[in-house]
């Protein structure tokens, strides 16, 4: 049985589920405002279940796979020597993967509401476009430089916010509440960012979407919109991401004092108790490899 458990831990895209219970609840709502012209919801009930998505994501798979939702974060994660740059590509993958089967399903779910909404024209633009339910577009108002700007802003944002919630140095947070936090900021920025672009800052949660809807109808406007929007919310996340990582370092994390909590203070007492040639260290260093 415990094989079977570990072969199941060592799957490649064993990631993808998150993400798809993430759109699953995500353009759910945006496909219940959009196809029932607003009268099943508004821009803040598609924002909560942005964030909400993102909350029930985390608890889903947060035992399993480390809820890593985004790949964005993963390579947060590796910038700062936290896991190997091996795993980075596999979560690519997984939440591309996530993403695309998210989107079918909303789509299979709303094909009817989508159809008569749309009087059976699948468009990107205009009255009756559904292209946004599952990806982001800019607005009308927005250039490809300031989509660029948006989402390097928005998704340093959300790192830097990110990496101090999961910092322990700031302070121990009770069971259960770091995915309630990621979900308020996540709401926060769709409340604060989201009129530019609808705040995509996962690139697999974009590009996932964007794929299924270029093979279910949509066509190649999907990519040609906004003058070529569909980049944008691949490369810039990245930048962003990078960028909000390198601020959280070097202006909040390398300040920490050294405390008893501190990764490296810990270190350091478990180094001490294993130069110490007393009998308590002993059973501590024990139960410390025993376990």
């Amino acid at each position: 049985m415990s094989q079977h458990i570990c072969v199941h831990k060592n799957l490649p895209f064993k990631h993808f589920y998150p993400i798809l219970i993430t759109i699953l609840i995500g353009s759910g709502a945006a496909a219940q405002v959009i196809t029932s012209q607003g009268t099943h919801g508004s821009y803040l009930t598609m924002q909560l279940g942005s964030a909400l998505g993102a909350v029930f994501g985390i608890f889903v798979s947060r035992g399993v796979s480390g809820a890593q939702l985004n790949v964005v974060w993963s390579m947060s994660l590796w910038i700062l020597g936290r896991q190997p740059w091996r795993k980075v590509p596999l979560y690519a993958l997984s939440h591309l993967l996530g993403a695309f089967l998210g989107a079918a399903t909303v789509y299979l779910q709303y094909y009817d509401a989508i159809q008569v909404f749309s009087g059976g024209h699948l468009s990107v633009a205009g009255p009756n476009a559904t292209a946004g339910i599952f990806c982001s577009y800019p607005a009308d108002h927005l250039s490809v430089w300031g989509g660029i700007v948006d989402q390097v802003v928005a998704t340093a944002l959300l790192l830097i916010c990110c990496l101090a919630v999961e910092d322990r140095r700031q302070g121990l947070l009770p069971d259960g509440l770091a995915p309630v936090l990621v979900g308020a900021l996540i709401l926060t920025i769709g409340l604060s960012m989201g009129s530019n672009c609808g705040f995509p800052l996962n690139p697999a949660r974009d590009l996932g979407p964007r794929l299924f809807t270029f093979i279910a109808g949509w066509g190649e406007e999907v990519f040609k919109a906004g003058g070529g929007w569909w980049w944008v919310p691949i490369v810039a996340p990245f930048v962003g991401g990078l960028l909000g990582t390198l601020i959280y370092e070097l202006l909040i994390e390398v300040h920490h004092p050294h405390t008893p909590q501190s990764p490296g203070q810990e270190s350091e007492a478990v180094e001490l108790e294993e130069t110490t040639p007393n009998q308590n260290s002993s059973k501590i260093i024990g139960t410390v490899f025993n376990s």
